[in-house]
């Protein structure tokens, strides 16, 4: 009986970089939407961590305006991505969009517990989103239509 043996060396490192494209988009990425990208995984991962209070309410009351607000942006925010990856030029303003909603927490932060260094911290985060996706290389990456 012969035995097959998976192929080793480099001709495996060449298979495996071939057969994984988004590996290879993400490295050709620029920086401005690598930052926008991590932005929105961990607006997405702050979702996903308070989806139990919506359920909890959503037991008493099926249809609350907190769970309205909360499918809305994760929908909004998993369109956005989609088409981030995707290089469409309609993400371009989507993506400055659900950038702005750092300006609103930024301004709830600084009545409620966080203080004015939360707030600070909140306002530079946008300027430097907002900055890093309005630069040239950034712009190209939205080329599809």
């Amino acid at each position: 009986m012969e035995t097959v043996r998976a192929p080793s060396g480099p001709s495996r490192a060449v298979a495996v970089g071939q057969s994984d494209p988004m590996l290879q988009l993400i490295r050709q990425m620029p920086p401005g939407v690598l930052l926008f990208l991590a932005y929105a995984f961990v607006v997405l991962s702050i979702l996903g961590l308070t989806m139990p209070v919506v359920i909890d309410q959503a037991v008493q009351t099926p249809i609350t305006f907190i769970g309205l607000v909360w499918m809305g942006l994760l929908a909004y925010l998993i369109f956005t991505m989609t088409l981030v990856l995707q290089r469409k030029q309609a993400a371009y303003g989507l993506s400055l969009g659900l950038t702005t909603l750092l300006l609103p927490l930024a301004a709830i932060v600084v009545f409620g517990a966080g203080g004015w260094i939360l707030s600070i911290v909140l306002v530079v985060a946008f300027v430097v989103m907002v900055w890093s996706l309005r630069r040239p290389r950034s712009r190209e990456w939205f080329c599809e239509l």
